[in-house]
């Protein structure tokens, strides 16, 4: 006879666990504590042990006073390096399949998925954007997370298809052809306006004003 404990889920009450679940956080993958205790995957990253062991501990409590609130920046440059290895790849392409990161929201990619991006591997400069693998563009994400685009980096959808070319698609068949009246339009017509031929045509036209003497007396 089984144990009434071992029918119990187990809760995940590691920081971690508590990151990874929170809402608005679904594009993040959970980094093994192993991988985040070899020290050479922290190479050049700035942080304290403090900040690592509230990270790696399997209980965290909020409450305590030490929690330094740097724990976030840490958690998401290490992702950014786990994502780019075999193991992460494989845990975002679970992520990527179950549609976790979102659809491109051009109507000629008819509902590709989409993968995350960042537009700097620095943290602060931008929150994360997700990429279409299929017109090769970029996005908000519907939800707009307000997860930094370093935690994901600039290069990993593209290692992403590097690594698994099989799940790379077709770019859109069909494109959007701009028309008047059923006549495709010339690419001249979406030229933005010279501001010197603007500044011409509102300008008053001079004129030479006639001299007293060329009035009839």
């Amino acid at each position: 006879m089984s144990s009434p404990q071992s029918n119990e889920h187990k809760v995940d009450a590691s920081w971690i666990g508590w990151f990874v679940g929170m809402i608005g956080n679904e594009f993040v993958c959970r980094v093994p504590i192993d991988f985040i205790d070899d020290k050479f995957n922290l190479t050049g990253l700035e942080y304290s042990e403090d900040t690592v062991n509230v990270i790696i501990e399997p209980y965290f409590d909020r409450s305590v006073a030490w929690v330094s609130g740097h724990e976030e920046k840490l958690y998401g440059m290490i992702h950014a390096r786990y994502i780019m290895t075999a193991r992460g790849v494989e845990d975002m392409r679970l992520k990527y399949e179950m549609g976790d990161f979102g659809l491109c929201p051009k109507f000629y990619c008819k509902g590709q998925k989409a993968l995350p991006v960042g537009l700097s591997d620095e943290w602060g400069h931008s929150t994360v954007k997700i990429y279409c693998p299929s017109c090769r563009d970029v996005f908000r994400p519907r939800y707009r997370p307000k997860l930094d685009g370093a935690m994901f980096g600039t290069s990993f959808p593209h290692l992403f298809f590097m690594e698994l070319p099989m799940l790379r698609p077709e770019p859109p068949v069909e494109k959007y052809v701009p028309r008047l009246h059923g006549f495709q339009l010339h690419e001249s017509a979406f030229m933005p306006l010279d501001p010197r031929d603007s500044s011409r045509e509102s300008s008053p036209k001079s004129f030479k004003s006639s001299s007293p003497s060329s009035f009839p007396n």
